[in-house]
């Protein structure tokens, strides 16, 4: 497991809001939010303005509900934030994820938008499984955003935001 130091020394995961079931014949990468994802996306943008929590880097699967995630946090974010769409977080794994987010050196804070299981995954690498299964004993809901800082015993859960 890829481990991180700051910098970045605040991480943003982001699991992507509900999507729509499959329509027949359509691929699960191209699935869009439904209109309860939609809602959900822009209720966690709020509440991150409301926050302050602005990220200097998006990164973000290219599966669609994802993208349309991410378009919701646009307005949550300083208009220098850059965001970057990665192939690589629609199948990847915790290794992946961490490594993404480690090779952020010149950036202060990142956020990934991405999937289920490995946003939890990633977030239990980060904070330890005691940690993340107390704070979150039903799992990584959708339109979750966690919000990790860097601290001298290692990264810690700060706020962990719901719509």
């Amino acid at each position: 497991m890829t481990k991180i130091s700051p910098p970045p020394s605040r991480i943003y995961l982001l699991r992507h809001a509900e999507a729509r079931q499959a329509a027949p014949g359509q691929k699960d990468f191209d699935r869009p939010l439904s209109d309860n994802g939609y809602a959900a996306a822009e209720i966690v943008a709020e509440k991150a303005v409301d926050k302050s929590y602005k990220p200097d880097l998006v990164i973000s699967s290219t599966a669609m509900r994802c993208r349309q995630t991410a378009a919701a946090m646009r307005r949550a974010v300083t208009p220098s934030t850059e965001f970057r769409f990665v192939d690589a977080l629609y199948s990847g794994t915790p290794d992946i994820y961490l490594s993404l987010i480690s090779a952020q050196t010149d950036q202060e804070s990142v956020m990934l938008v991405a999937h289920n299981p490995i946003i939890e995954l990633t977030l239990a690498a980060l904070i330890g499984h005691e940690a993340f299964a107390d704070a979150l004993p039903h799992g990584f809901p959708t339109a979750g955003l966690a919000v990790i800082d860097a601290a001298p015993s290692g990264w810690t859960l700060t706020d962990f935001v719901t719509a």
